[in-house]
């Protein structure tokens, strides 16, 4: 139900789009987020950051692309949430006791992770850059690419790109566990 929740906005943009084009998918896009933004917050209790940031992007750049009948500025979406990603995970750090990351895959095992600082900022810095890179290859498709082309790597490209960039650091945290290495020894 999660990952439905996750998606929903994507697989409605995706729809909207192969059926009507990209301003009515745009519209869509923006109710979509907002409905999952209501829907996480009445099945929580609370806001969830991400969905936040993102339905408040996707509002501003939707309006712009719907208003000036522009569709670079919902292509720039993406890029911005991206990007914010990356100055995120930089910005974690400097400020803050743990790196975004840490706090991100502590919060996925049920056991403790045994990694060093060190570690845990070199696995940082890779998200930074990881995400920079998807930001600025996002604005590249989009300005390079058939519009359809640009649809097709947001929805599919990216969430495939993040999927095997994050697989690798699933399964070897997996192996850092502290039940993991007391089994072991």
């Amino acid at each position: 139900m999660n990952q439905l929740l996750e998606l929903s906005p994507l697989i409605a943009f995706l729809a909207a789009f192969e059926l009507l084009g990209i301003y009515w998918a745009t519209a869509v896009l923006m109710f979509a987020c907002v409905l999952q933004l209501v829907v996480h917050r009445l099945r929580t209790g609370k806001y969830k950051t991400m969905y936040v940031i993102t339905s408040i992007v996707v509002l501003v750049l939707g309006t712009a692309t719907l208003l000036l009948h522009d569709k670079r500025f919902i292509q720039w979406k993406p890029t911005v949430i991206l990007g914010l990603g990356a100055v995120a995970f930089l910005g974690s750090m400097f400020i803050g006791k743990q790196p975004l990351a840490r706090r991100m895959f502590e919060g996925v095992f049920n056991e403790p992770l045994n990694i060093s600082r060190r570690a845990w900022m070199t696995l940082n810095s890779l998200w930074v850059g990881w995400l920079a890179l998807l930001a600025a290859t996002n604005i590249y498709v989009a300005w390079h690419f058939a519009e359809s082309t640009w649809v097709h790597f947001k929805v599919f490209g990216i969430t495939a790109a993040m999927m095997v960039f994050m697989l690798p650091q699933v399964f070897w945290l997996s192996g850092k566990t502290k039940a993991a290495q007391s089994n072991a020894g």
